[in-house]
């Protein structure tokens, strides 16, 4: 069999062990650390604004004490993009809050601010106004953040922005991962740069930051003895990981180009073939590309479905995968609320990740586009 071309696999950039052998002869291997500070220091220098970076275990992390500093509580209604990954969603119930999914736009693939508008208007009805709001730039493509971010502030709720999948992307030069009062990042195994797993929580207020580094390590009380009066978290960042982060923001720019690059190779390929649609970028925004997505609408393809190339990728030992299952048709969150149209619906119908890691190489190209080439034969 041939070897594996995965999604996305993680891509070292070289100097990730000079960092991780810094920790090893300082004995840095616990949480904490230089590395930390240093990661911390050169996220915050990337995103181009005055904010304040928490390096924590995972985005989900990252995400859940976004809402506890939010001040979400059990009972609490958080509106979230229905189309993404369950960590988005996840978090929410954590805290025994209900999420309220909204459906997405066709121009980005995320939430809708008609939508949103809708859905708010309908639980104040209802007797219940959100507490947040959870838009997620979906595969590196912003969301419509200034359009969202409006309608929360017309109605005094927070907006806790999932950058997990942007990091690089931007609308008119205002980064993803500055909106609104926290965002979160991923550096999961699979993201455009990885610390193997991990996260970070960014804000504009220190003091937010602040708060989060401390629930973060338990919360233990300024004491000689360990003395808690808040319920904490093990959820802070190791200096290895850290170490692997700080190597990784190094190639970060490069990463992003290389994932671009992937994107337009696929498009010059594809873009001829009726029924194959890809995601432009609106106006003024930037897509890292994390990951390359397609359309294949069967109706146009001559009966060629997202299956189809998948399953024909996937017996050349060649991984694809369906675009994420929207959380208002998962099991666990069937009886939340819904405000859509069928927009995520058919984008999970219809849509196809593509391999899109920074590291594949012109063979992996060739194999794939052989397979395209048989399967559109």
């Amino acid at each position: 069999m041939n070897p594996k071309i995965w999604l996305s696999s993680p891509h070292m950039g070289g100097t990730e062990l000079n960092y991780i052998h810094e920790a090893f002869d300082t004995n840095w291997v616990a949480p904490l650390g230089p590395n930390v500070d240093n990661f911390e220091k050169s996220i915050a220098s990337f995103l181009q604004e005055d904010v304040h970076v928490a390096a924590l275990s995972s985005g989900t992390a990252a995400l859940h004490l976004a809402l506890i500093l939010a001040g979400v509580q059990a009972g609490d209604e958080v509106i979230c993009q229905s189309m993404t990954f369950s960590a988005s969603a996840n978090p929410i119930a954590y805290l025994g809050a209900k999420p309220v999914f909204i459906d997405s736009e066709a121009d980005t693939w995320n939430m809708s601010p008609a939508l949103l508008e809708q859905a708010i208007q309908d639980r104040i009805a209802k007797g219940k106004t959100p507490k947040a709001i959870i838009p997620v730039h979906l595969y590196g493509m912003p969301a419509k953040k200034d359009e969202i971010q409006a309608i929360a502030d017309k109605y005094g709720i927070a907006v806790i922005e999932d950058a997990a999948e942007a990091l690089g992307s931007h609308i008119n030069g205002k980064m993803c991962g500055t909106y609104g009062l926290i965002s979160a990042l991923s550096f999961n195994g699979n993201k455009i740069i990885t610390t193997s797993g991990g996260g970070a929580l960014v804000a504009h207020s220190k003091d937010l930051a602040h708060k989060a580094t401390f629930l973060a390590t338990q919360a233990r009380d300024a004491a000689p003895h360990y003395e808690h009066s808040h319920i904490g978290y093990n959820y802070r960042m190791s200096n290895i990981c850290a170490g692997i982060g700080c190597g990784q923001m190094e190639v970060l720019a490069k990463r992003i180009e290389q994932r671009r690059a992937i994107y337009t190779r696929y498009y010059n390929k594809l873009k001829g073939i009726q029924g194959i649609s890809f995601v432009d970028e609106p106006t003024g925004y930037f897509s890292n590309r994390w990951l390359t997505t397609i359309l294949v609408d069967a109706e146009k393809t001559n009966g060629i479905s997202r299956e189809t190339i998948r399953l024909a990728l996937n017996e050349d030992n060649i991984e694809s995968r369906p675009l994420w299952k929207p959380m208002h048709i998962q099991p666990i969150f069937a009886s939340a609320p819904f405000y859509g149209d069928g927009t995520s619906e058919r984008l999970f119908r219809d849509g196809l990740c593509l391999p899109s890691g920074s590291n594949l190489t012109d063979a992996d190209f060739e194999r794939i586009f052989a397979v395209l080439d048989k399967v559109f034969g």
